[in-house]
């Protein structure tokens, strides 16, 4: 993993117990959160994408 990852991993949080203390606006807030959390992370991938393609266009061969 590259030191400055903009997106270091998290682990999942899935404690279904927590969501049922939440109102329906503070869920529709987290579902907010999240959706620009998934957009951040499709931008990352296709940045990172790019960047790999670009070094396979200089350097031939697949460096996956």
């Amino acid at each position: 993993m590259l030191e400055d990852d903009p997106f270091p991993p998290q682990p999942p949080k899935r404690d279904g117990a927590a969501l049922d203390a939440l109102s329906i606006d503070e869920l529709e807030a987290r579902i907010a959160q999240l959706k620009d959390d998934i957009r951040a992370c499709e931008a990352a991938i296709s940045h990172k994408q790019a960047q790999r393609a670009k070094a396979d266009a200089l350097f031939g061969g697949d460096m996956s």
